[in-house]
């Protein structure tokens, strides 16, 4: 999926006024992700995306990596994975989440679905419930 058509999906599913929201948004979501998952999968889920959503990526987990070797994600769940998201946007909370699943909603579609599968295997249940494939494990309680 190109950059263009995500964003404009992001705008819509999320409501977002304009573009530049859309942007900020789905950057703050995939940098976050980025700290959340191992960062060899981060790297898998990058090589998939529109170039600067995926240098996004791989920064934040070039940033969070630090003197480690990177391997594994930081360790948090659903509240501090919508905090630090509101933080980026400028935005509350429950804003951040539900701004997150149209991202998230977005990126199950531009992703191969094996790639979705890793990535929901590698999160919490709580950011699991966030992405389609983890709502869909709720409803039928995989």
């Amino acid at each position: 999926m190109h950059h263009d058509e995500m964003m404009t999906k992001v705008q819509a599913l999320a409501q977002l006024p304009d573009r530049a929201a859309a942007e900020r948004v789905a950057h703050a979501v995939v940098s976050t992700l980025a700290e959340r998952l191992p960062s060899g999968l981060v790297r898998h889920v990058a090589a998939q995306l529109p170039p600067d959503m995926a240098e996004a990526m791989r920064q934040a987990v070039d940033a969070s990596a630090g003197a480690d070797s990177g391997t594994s994600g930081e360790r948090f769940g659903l509240i501090v994975f919508a905090g630090r998201i509101a933080d980026r946007t400028g935005t509350d909370e429950e804003t951040a989440l539900r701004e997150a699943a149209a991202v998230l909603e977005v990126l199950d579609a531009a992703l191969a679905p094996e790639l979705t599968e890793r990535m929901a295997n590698a999160l919490p249940a709580d950011i699991r419930e966030l992405l389609p494939v983890g709502r869909a494990r709720e409803s039928t309680g995989r």
